[in-house]
């Protein structure tokens, strides 16, 4: 019989595309981890495993999708649940367990005298320590380090349990249409290859035109742009844009409020794994939004300049005329 670092070992061999793509997994620079803050932190399965849980559906007991945990899973939440017993100044908002990944909010209330990494260290710990006590079951390994989010502002707490209480639904909802979140390569537009997400076939629609608003314009001649292409838009003309400039901002937000289909060029690829969120995530699984990146995926800010507008504009152009095609 295999052992469970066999089994491990083979999976990841049958699965190199999902093993070999890096995570963003990079500190806050100058951030100090020992002080009070309020984390969102993520940690994933080695080889993305789905060994802490299955998802399920709706079904008489339950509204809403939700993930079915495994033995190894019941046992990462309780070791999760005991970090407090560890770590008295850290209190815990939330947690969510996936199939191949958890997500928990910690709020340091008082400094610690260890940094944060050192906790997270602690509790994968602690998950192994718990799997290793149940009998013929796989060890839970963790990927190398973890991705954490800092709250910045009032109403983030909030979004953020939403966030992971929505996530199985968002994952249900992934599944039910994997094409519309899924990085599609294979489309050359005018001449440069592009990396897309969400609906492809708003590419096909008959009429589509670019929005592009000068930088210089007034707050009333955004207004009268808003009212030209939001008319366009509900005869259904399909808006293209980069949002660069405010009044394309204006016009595509509103266009994107009121439920119409949009095409927006992005300047950041697409990382592993990213989907899209928040209200993008509800368009994308509509079929009104489609997202264009022509550049790979960066994980620092990168300020766009004024070449990078210029192609954006060129590629909204591009696609309004129907200059594309697959290969």
């Amino acid at each position: 019989m295999d052992n469970s670092n066999e089994r491990r070992k083979r999976w990841i061999a049958a699965h190199p595309e999902i093993v070999a793509k890096p995570s963003m997994k990079r500190r806050k620079e100058g951030h100090d981890y020992c002080g009070v803050a309020i984390y969102m932190v993520t940690l994933c399965i080695e080889g993305r495993r789905p060994i802490l849980g299955s998802l399920k559906g709706p079904d008489e007991h339950h509204v809403m999708p939700w993930v079915y945990p495994t033995q190894i899973g019941l046992a990462d939440k309780r070791a999760w649940q005991e970090i407090p017993q560890y770590h008295p100044q850290v209190k815990l908002l939330g947690f969510q367990l996936m199939p191949d990944h958890v997500h928990g909010i910690i709020h340091v209330t008082s400094p610690m005298a260890q940094p944060l990494g050192r906790l997270i260290l602690g509790f994968k710990k602690g998950c192994r320590d718990l799997v290793k006590s149940m009998e013929s079951q796989d060890d839970t390994l963790w990927e190398e380090g973890y991705n954490d989010r800092i709250l910045k502002g009032a109403g983030q707490l909030d979004r953020w349990i939403k966030y992971l209480i929505d996530n199985p639904r968002r994952l249900w909802v992934k599944r039910q249409s994997p094409g519309l979140f899924v990085q599609q390569t294979g489309i050359t537009i005018g001449t440069t290859p592009v990396t897309m997400m969400g609906n492809r076939f708003l590419l096909n629609y008959p009429e589509k035109i670019a929005v592009k608003c000068s930088q210089r314009l007034s707050k009333e001649e955004i207004e009268a742009e808003c009212r030209r292409f939001l008319a366009k838009a509900y005869q259904g003309v399909v808006l293209v844009s980069p949002c660069i400039s405010p009044g394309e901002k204006e016009v595509m937000g509103r266009a994107f409020m009121a439920g119409l289909p949009i095409i927006v060029l992005i300047e950041n690829g697409f990382s592993p794994f990213q989907k899209p969120s928040g209200r993008q995530f509800e368009a994308c699984s509509q079929g009104r939004m489609l997202l264009v990146a022509p550049w790979p995926h960066h994980d620092d800010y990168r300020k766009i300049t004024r070449a990078q507008c210029d192609a954006l504009n060129a590629l909204a152009r591009h696609i309004s005329n129907n200059d594309f095609y697959e290969h």
